[in-house]
C-alpha cells in the first residue's frame, strides 16, 4: 500500500505513472466513500493517462487528525500530496464534497490545476441546519442509522433493487467509513461557501451529474455550472449521486474530452 505524511494526516493513495506527454487525472472521493468508487472510472480511461486516487483524511485508510475539518484542510491536504509526487498541471476530477475540495485547489494553487471535471456537486451545497442535523443524528445512532436515507440520495431506484451486489458493497463501504472523519467533513462541507468566486474559474471545466441525483439535484448542479465561464454541462441520465459507480463510462468519457480540452488550451498559450 501506497501512503505518505503530509503535516500530521498520513494519506493512503495510489498511482499510475503517465506516459510520456499524457496528462494525469486525480479523483477526490465523495463524503463516506473511499478511492474505490472510481475503479470502473479508472479502468475506462486511456491506459496512457496518469491516474492519482488517494483516501482523504478521515475516509478510508487515511489517517483522522484533528476535528472537526474544513474544505480547506483538505485541499491542503491534496496539495501536498500533488507536491510530494512532483505532478502540476493535473486534471482534477471531484465528486460532491471532492468537487468541493477541487474548487478550493483550483482557488489555493492555481499552479497545479490544468482543468477541473466537478461532479455532482456545486459551490454550496445544503444549508448548516442541515448538516447541524445530520451530524447530531449519526453522533447519536452512528453512520447506519441513516443509511437509508442516503443511499436514496445516492443511487437509483433501480440501482437499488433487490439483488445488486455492487450496490450492497457500496453500502457497507458507507456503513464501514470512520464514524469521526465523516462527522467532521460533514462540518467542512456546512463552512463551505464559494459562489462569490465561482465566476473566476478560468480553465477548461465540465460539470456533470446524475439525473437522478437526490443530494445535490440536476438543477442546483446546472446552476452552478452556469456561473462557470465556458464550463459543459452534461446531465447523465438513469444515475444518482455517484454516476461512477452506476455509469462509469459516460464519466470516463466527460473526462477523456476534458482532458483534450485542457490539453488543446495549454498548447495554444
Amino acid at each position: 500500500m501506497d501512503c505518505i505524511k503530509i503535516g500530521d494526516i498520513v494519506l493512503h493513495y495510489r498511482v499510475r505513472a503517465a506516459a510520456d506527454g499524457a496528462a494525469t487525472i486525480v479523483f477526490i472521493n465523495s463524503l463516506g466513500t473511499d478511492f474505490r468508487i472510481w475503479d470502473a472510472v479508472v479502468a475506462a480511461l486511456d491506459a496512457e493517462l496518469g491516474v492519482v486516487v488517494y483516501d482523504k483524511r478521515g475516509h478510508g485508510l487515511s489517517s483522522l487528525g484533528e476535528t472537526p475539518y474544513s474544505v480547506a484542510d483538505h485541499a491542503g491536504d491534496l496539495a501536498g500530496l500533488l507536491d510530494a509526487l512532483g505532478l502540476s498541471k493535473v486534471v482534477i476530477c471531484g465528486l460532491s464534497v471532492g468537487g468541493q475540495v477541487a474548487q478550493q485547489l483550483y482557488f489555493d494553487r492555481r499552479d497545479l490545476v490544468a482543468g477541473l471535471v466537478l461532479c455532482d456537486t456545486a459551490a454550496r451545497i445544503g444549508e448548516p441546519d442541515f448538516w447541524n442535523r445530520r451530524i447530531k443524528a449519526i453522533a447519536s445512532g452512528g453512520l447506519a442509522s441513516v443509511t437509508e436515507g442516503i443511499m436514496e440520495r445516492w443511487f437509483s431506484a433501480g440501482f437499488r433493487a433487490s439483488g445488486n451486489p455492487l450496490y450492497a458493497v457500496s453500502r457497507a463501504m458507507f456503513e464501514r467509513q470512520p464514524v469521526e472523519g465523516y462527522l467532521a467533513t460533514c462540518a467542512a462541507i456546512a463552512g463551505f461557501d464559494r459562489r462569490a468566486d465561482t465566476a473566476s474559474i478560468a480553465v477548461p471545466t465540465s460539470v456533470l451529474v446524475g439525473s437522478e441525483d437526490g443530494a445535490t439535484p440536476p438543477d442546483l448542479v446546472h446552476g452552478f455550472a452556469d456561473a462557470i465561464p465556458n464550463s459543459d454541462f452534461q446531465v447523465i441520465e438513469g444515475a444518482g449521486h455517484l454516476p461512477c459507480i452506476e455509469t462509469p463510462q459516460p464519466v470516463a468519457a466527460a473526462i477523456a474530452a476534458l482532458t483534450t480540452r485542457a490539453k488543446n488550451r495549454e498548447h495554444a498559450q
